[in-house]
């Protein structure tokens, strides 16, 4: 019995242990060896044509001088800039990967292989948002080339080799850990890099960054350093966006991603506990757009996105992500938070690019008509919260460059170590700053911002929330009572 009993435990500990982490290979050789052929160096380069400077000195007909002079200042008129990069093939036909960067501007793109082979490459399409581009070479025979792997299951600590072009010296192996996940650089509006510490340098940018099982899963495209060279920071664009961005540029020229029309911030722990949500998680609808499939669909600001098409919205970063994989013009369910529950929508996205093109070929709207002259209103003292508050008037206007359009009461004081000056020291408001709603209700006269505020104190509110136009735009801000 107690045998039986020691076997049953054995056997329960056995099932519940954690999965031992792969083992650091003896050798990355193995694997330099099988997937270099198909990393490639890319060289790219553009002639700037620059005008003259300084008029050629004016020398005697026939003389020696004249031609030379001619030669130096033609050469110094028209240069070439070139510059090295990197890149993999992704199909034995001759498509290959890079990032934009790399390519951007060149008139002429030569993809050199470690055979010593070099082909002229012609752009298939790229992508500003994501810093991706596709190349064809053409090629008598089928080209060595690697595949995608699932980024989204990269963990943490998982191994992982680098193959590239640092500083133009040719085929460059460098291995390391990932170190983080889902970074935000503030490169474009879908950032969601792999951090490693994998040496990457100038150069390496546009090549693959391989797990063990020799799959491709980030391209390499940025570094931090303050010197130029790595430090052990840089970081690579996740397969799971590459593979998505790139079957769209092969088959298009161009990116078709799905856009709803709404401007979002972050919901912090003050936002959410103002908005009744239990902890801070979705995207926060500032502003939506006019005739946009959000406003279609009945979204609102202050409604927080939950989840699209079933996929939790994790932050106000992962959102655009999630849509643009959508499809566009099909229907789409929509979770939002609004009034303290949650309901689902049915929204039908649309093009992102064909927005674009409207809002770049748009007519600017005329200026709306200055307004008529009014009062100097006086200002009122929101004690609980430490700020001073006043109505629109033509002196305010021009004090703090608010637009005729914008209605509300305007924070003209913000006082150091109080609830306000605490929000104020986070950037979540500043004196300038237009009060539109307190607690999610229309304001328009200074004391209707004191006596909302004061309704929150009596109702043991910890939190009074507040929508704010600022330089045009809208956002929502949060402030603390008693901070």
């Amino acid at each position: 019995m107690k045998s039986f009993v020691l076997r049953g435990v054995i056997a329960a500990l056995v099932l519940t242990a954690p999965a031992a982490a792969k083992p650091a290979p003896d050798s990355f050789s193995g694997l330099a060896a099988k997937l270099s052929p198909a990393v490639v160096n890319i060289s790219t380069s553009q002639k700037i044509e620059r005008p003259d400077v300084n008029e050629m000195p004016q020398f005697p007909p026939g003389s020696p001088y004249e031609d030379m002079f001619k030669d130096y200042y033609d050469q110094k008129r028209d240069s070439q800039v070139t510059s090295l990069g990197s890149g993999f093939v992704i199909d034995p036909q001759g498509l290959i990967v890079t990032n934009n960067h790399v390519i951007e501007g060149a008139d002429e793109i030569t993809v050199n292989f470690p055979d010593g082979a070099s082909l002229k490459a012609e752009l298939v399409g790229k992508d500003e948002k994501t810093d991706l581009a596709v190349l064809r070479v053409k090629s008598a025979t089928p080209l060595p080339s690697v595949s995608f792997g699932d980024s989204d299951k990269v963990l943490v600590g998982d191994w992982v080799m680098a193959i590239g072009n640092p500083f133009g010296l040719g085929g460059t192996v460098t291995a390391g850990i990932v170190s983080a996940r889902n970074r935000d650089i503030a490169a474009g509006p879908y950032d969601d890099f792999i951090q490693t510490d994998a040496a990457i340098n100038r150069g390496n940018s546009g090549g693959p960054l391989f797990d063990m099982d020799g799959n491709v899963i980030g391209v390499n495209s940025a570094i931090i350093s303050p010197s130029g060279g790595s430090i052990g920071i840089g970081f690579a664009i996740p397969a799971s966006i590459v593979k998505h961005t790139v079957d769209q540029l092969i088959q298009f020229g161009e990116t078709r991603r799905a856009w709803i029309g709404v401007r979002i911030q972050v919901v912090t722990p003050e936002l959410a506990e103002g908005l009744g949500l239990n902890k801070a998680r979705g995207a926060l609808v500032a502003e939506v757009t006019p005739g946009g499939p959000a406003e279609k669909a009945g979204l609102k600001p202050q409604d927080v996105i939950l989840s699209f098409e079933g996929r939790e919205i994790r932050d106000s970063r992962s959102l655009p992500r999630i849509v643009a994989d959508g499809e566009i013009g099909k229907a789409a369910s929509i979770e939002v938070w609004r009034d303290g529950a949650s309901q689902t929508l049915s929204i039908t996205p649309e093009r992102l690019e064909d927005f674009e093109k409207r809002e770049a070929g748009g007519e600017s709207a005329p200026p709306p008509p200055a307004p008529t002259a009014e009062p100097e209103a006086g200002a009122v003292r929101v004690e609980a919260l430490g700020m001073t508050v006043a109505e629109m008037t033509d002196a305010l206007r021009e004090r703090f460059s608010i637009g005729a359009e914008v209605q509300g009461v305007v924070i003209t004081d913000i006082g150091q170590d109080t609830p306000a000056g605490m929000a104020a020291s986070e950037g979540r408001i500043r004196v300038g700053d237009v009060i539109v709603e307190v607690g999610q209700q229309e304001v328009a006269t200074a004391q209707a911002v004191a006596d909302k505020v004061d309704e929150a104190v009596k109702g043991n509110s910890r939190v009074v929330l507040f929508l704010l136009n600022r330089g045009g735009d809208l956002s929502f801000a949060a402030i603390r009572l008693g901070e």
